[in-house]
């Protein structure tokens, strides 16, 4: 089963994992797996519920990975700020946003295993990013936040149509609103500024191919 401590999950993450740098970020370490098949199954079992999606937060995304090294490039775009990294994950966006200069970050993430990755992360990053388990679609985003950071949220058609139209909103409310993706089935075609565009090194078990062309995108 689950393990019930915050330290139980540390853990697991550390016993099935190695720090490494992703490939197009590699000025940030991460704990991730090497394979996708044998830690979705450890993470089943541990959870004892088949049919789980895959443990986001064990790999590094195409997604996720343009728009860290965006903001890497780019600090500017939240220095000084507070910023929300939704669907969290690693955690890497957010300590992209720490690492270029961020006054705070919350990573949220409804993953079990998300606030042990993301404070084991962190630590390794010498950065400190605040964590929530809360479905933050449940209610607008908060008014505190300045900069939202979504990486990898349009491979399900009503996740990405809830998630874009909260995004829409905090956007509406004042915030910047900065989207990672590398062409998923459920992104918009239009009604975005793209503001950069990579070739992300990936693996054909993730992705399906071997690298994946990867753009960071703005909301209007």
């Amino acid at each position: 089963m689950i393990p019930a401590t915050l330290a139980g999950r540390r853990d697991f993450i550390v016993a099935n994992t190695r720090l490494q740098r992703p490939p197009h970020t590699p000025e940030i370490q991460l704990y991730l797996a090497d394979e996708i098949t044998p830690i979705w199954k450890l993470t089943e079992e541990a959870l004892e519920a088949i049919g789980l999606p895959p443990p986001f937060w064990a790999f590094a995304w195409a997604g996720g990975q343009a728009l860290a090294r965006y903001l890497i490039d780019n600090p500017r775009i939240v220095t000084g700020q507070r910023v929300i990294d939704f669907a969290a994950g690693s955690g890497l966006v957010g300590i992209a946003a720490m690492l270029a200069g961020a006054r705070d970050v919350l990573c949220a993430d409804i993953d079990a295993y998300g606030e042990a990755a993301v404070a084991l992360n962190a630590q390794a990053n010498g950065v400190a990013c605040a964590f929530t388990a809360q479905n933050l679609l449940d209610a607008p985003a908060p008014a505190w936040a300045q900069v939202i950071l979504a990486g990898d949220i349009c491979y399900e058609k009503p996740l990405a149509e809830r998630v874009l139209a909260w995004l829409a909103e905090a956007k509406a409310r004042g915030a910047v609103v900065l989207i990672g993706d590398p062409g998923r089935s459920y992104f918009p075609r239009s009604g975005l500024t793209k503001l950069a565009e990579y070739q992300v090194p990936t693996t054909r078990e993730l992705e399906d191919m071997a690298v994946k062309k990867t753009c960071v995108w703005a909301m209007p």
